[in-house]
C-alpha cells in the first residue's frame, strides 16, 4: 500500500476510533442496508446527525471519507465473499490503529449480514447491463455478405461503444440491410417517444 494511501486509511481509522461501538455499528448498518438493496442510498446527513447528537463532530470531508471507506470495504468483502475473520484480518493489515471494539462490531455485523450483501451483489451482476455511450454508422456497398443476396447491395454498419458494468468500454459492430436499418430506426423512434412520456 502506498504511503499516502496508508496515511489516508490511518486518518479514517483515527476518525472511527472517536466513535462509540454503538455509533459505529449504526453507521455500518446504514451502509450494509444499502448494499443489501433495502434502501436506495446512504443518508450521510442522517449519519452526521446521529454523530452530532452523541457529541462527535466531523467536518463534511472527514465524514464522507469514513462513509466511502466503509462502503468500499463492505462492497469489496461482498464481492470476494470474505468471512468475518478474513475481513477483520484485512482491516488490521491496512492499519494497526483499529480499536478492538470497532473490529468486533465489523466482525459481528459482517458475520450476520455479509452473505446477504454477497447475494445482492451476485444479483446486481446478473441484472446489470451496459450503457450506450456512442453510436456511429456508415453506409457501404456489400462485396460479400451472409445476409445480402446480391453483391453491390447497400448496407449500414453500426458501431456502438458500451460501458460495461465493470467500467470497461467495449465496442460492438454489426451490419444491417437497408430494410433492417429502417426497422431499427423506427424502433428507436418509438422508444424515444415512450421515454418522453415517462
Amino acid at each position: 500500500m502506498p504511503a499516502d494511501e496508508s496515511h489516508g486509511v490511518s486518518n479514517i481509522v483515527d476518525g472511527i476510533s472517536r466513535l462509540t461501538p454503538d455509533l459505529f455499528s449504526k453507521a455500518c448498518q446504514h451502509i450494509l442496508t444499502y448494499l443489501q438493496g433495502r434502501t436506495s442510498g446512504i443518508d450521510s446527513a442522517e449519519i452526521s446527525d446521529s454523530f452530532q447528537r452523541a457529541g462527535v463532530r466531523f467536518d463534511h470531508e472527514a465524514l464522507q471519507d469514513i462513509i466511502r471507506f466503509l462502503l468500499l470495504t463492505f462492497r469489496s468483502a461482498g464481492k470476494t465473499n470474505l468471512s468475518g475473520d478474513e475481513l477483520v484480518t484485512r482491516l488490521k493489515e491496512g492499519s494497526n490503529k483499529w480499536p478492538k471494539a470497532s473490529l468486533q462490531v465489523v466482525h459481528r455485523l459482517w458475520s450476520e449480514q455479509g452473505a446477504l450483501v454477497h447475494a445482492q451483489q451476485e444479483v446486481q451482476v446478473m441484472l446489470s447491463i451496459g450503457q450506450l455511450v456512442d453510436m456511429q454508422w456508415k453506409l457501404g456497398m456489400a462485396v460479400s455478405s451472409d445476409t445480402c443476396r446480391s453483391l453491390n447491395s447497400p448496407y449500414v454498419c453500426l458501431m456502438l461503444k458500451i460501458v460495461e458494468p465493470s467500467g470497461q468500454i467495449c465496442q460492438k459492430s454489426f451490419e444491417m440491410t437497408i430494410p433492417q436499418f429502417q426497422n431499427f430506426h423506427k424502433q428507436f423512434k418509438e422508444i424515444a417517444a415512450v421515454m418522453e412520456t415517462v
